[in-house]
């Protein structure tokens, strides 16, 4: 176990000497088959911190890769479909799939927020091998983690490297409370669409 701490924060470290590039990388590796848990939350905010001006291309670089590297294990799922029906589903992935079922845009949108040791690579395995539409699956990414790493390089263009000493102590705090919000903002939406006649509705003359 410490071999691979040790071996994934040297890749970590070879990879961020390449800026941008580098975090599309880190950010692929990440979400994929290699886990560097932070190091492109750190990597974006100190590249974020010593030029500002990059830092939309930085969140673009961290953005893409992570969605990237979902989809390398949503592809997997997606593969193994079979497999994961003969066998007998375990009490924690059956949790998942009934939630992904229910709400398959708003699940993954909220762990794509949360930090570890939110199961997501779980997750993606799980969306895949449910098939859900790859179109949603990569939309709700791209705004979860989109909206992730934007605030990160916000805080630090506007905090320098204290956004770094920030994001250490209260990265799981801020996560959690971002993805609440989400939620909520989320269940509003329906509810308010839920709420909206349709024209069927709207027009005396269509009811029977």
């Amino acid at each position: 176990m410490n071999f691979l701490k040790t071996l994934a924060s040297r890749l970590g470290a070879v990879l961020g000497a390449y800026g941008g590039w580098g975090l599309v990388a880190i950010s692929a590796l990440d979400s994929s088959l290699v886990p560097l848990p932070g190091v492109n939350d750190l990597l974006l905010i100190h590249l974020s911190a010593h030029l500002p001006l990059r830092m939309p291309l930085y969140v673009l670089a961290t953005t893409a890769g992570s969605v990237l590297g979902a989809y390398v294990m949503f592809s997997l799922g997606y593969g193994g479909q079979r497999a994961v029906r003969r066998r007998p589903a375990q009490e924690r992935s059956g949790r998942v799939r009934r939630w992904l079922e229910q709400n398959d845009f708003l699940s993954v949108l909220v762990i794509s927020l949360l930090p570890p040791p939110a199961p997501f690579k779980l997750f993606l395995v799980t969306a895949g091998a449910m098939r859900l539409r790859p179109w949603r699956f990569g939309l709700a990414l791209l705004v979860g983690r989109g909206l992730r790493f934007g605030i990160e390089g916000f805080l630090a263009v506007r905090y320098g490297e204290q956004a770094e000493t920030y994001l250490m102590n209260h990265f799981a705090g801020a996560s959690l409370a971002l993805a609440a919000a989400a939620v909520l903002l989320y269940l509003v939406f329906r509810k308010i669409r839920g709420s909206t006649p349709t024209k069927a509705d709207a027009d005396p003359s269509s009811r029977p």
